[in-house]
């Protein structure tokens, strides 16, 4: 059975390969994306030396460090089961010996291994020589780091497998992936750091799972959140993976037993 889980994870992976030339302009792409946000905040500093607890080299190790992750934990499983669900073809994996959720999550980590090789470390690179960005020096933060991001695919991707499921109970949730995309771009510190929100706002973000998506690996890369620090945030993220698997668990289980499918 775990062969057959590895074996999507290297069929996906394969697949990806074959597109391969996207991923390079993609790397492009990127690197300009990352340059606007550099000249952006530059501006927004002016001659102030921090704001909102980060220096201008640590905003813009962050702001790069983020988005290259971004192209490591992205994918599209929540528009994958909704398809699935619309055209009938989630009925046949019912009866298939395997875990349907699992599936899906090896596949999405298959795309996600891909990105990580060929896209997310060469934009990294490549920001890093065009950007004043400051790579960690210290080993250990690297480990937790990479820790750090494998949980914020598994957080984003048990957001993206909730959103999708919800497909069973509405004959449309378009509009609803679409507003998840924007919500976890914009609440989970991948436009604008959660300590440059007002006050207010931050505390209810920081109640949400979003911030374990981008801002906590990124304070932590960039050495904003040290010590004692880094281990609640990785705290945080468990947490965050381990409740959502409550309601991942409950929707799935109320789909089983209501199938509906659109033209079947």
């Amino acid at each position: 059975m775990y062969s057959a889980y590895i074996d999507l994870i290297r069929i996906r992976f394969l697949m990806m390969l074959a597109y391969r030339v996207n991923y390079y302009s993609g790397i492009i792409i990127y690197a300009i994306n990352i340059g606007a946000y550099y000249f952006l905040w530059k501006a927004i500093y002016g001659s102030s030396e921090t704001l909102g607890g980060m220096t201008v080299q640590q905003m813009t190790t962050y702001v790069a460090v983020s988005w290259m992750a971004r192209a490591f934990y992205f994918n599209n499983l929540d528009r994958e089961i909704a398809n699935e669900i619309r055209d009938g073809s989630v009925a046949v994996q019912f009866i298939r010996p395997y875990n349907y959720l699992v599936v899906k999550m090896m596949q999405g980590f298959g795309e996600g291994l891909f990105r990580l090789l060929l896209f997310m470390v060469p934009g990294m690179i490549l920001a890093s020589l065009l950007f004043p960005v400051r790579l960690p020096t210290d080993p250990v933060v690297w480990l937790i780091f990479m820790l750090m991001l494998a949980f914020s695919f598994l957080i984003n991707s048990q957001i993206n497998i909730l959103t999708g499921l919800f497909a069973f109970f509405v004959e449309n949730n378009e509009g609803m992936m679409r507003m998840k995309r924007v919500a976890v771009d914009l609440f989970s510190g991948l436009i604008v750091p959660l300590s440059f929100f007002p006050g207010w706002l931050e505390v209810i973000l920081k109640v949400l799972p979003f911030q374990a998506v981008t801002y906590l690996p990124g304070s932590v890369f960039t050495g904003k959140v040290t010590g004692q620090a880094v281990y609640e945030a990785l705290g945080v993220q468990l947490l965050w993976f381990v409740l959502l698997l409550v309601p991942i668990v409950l929707i799935w289980r109320s789909a089983r037993k209501r199938l509906f499918v659109q033209g079947g």
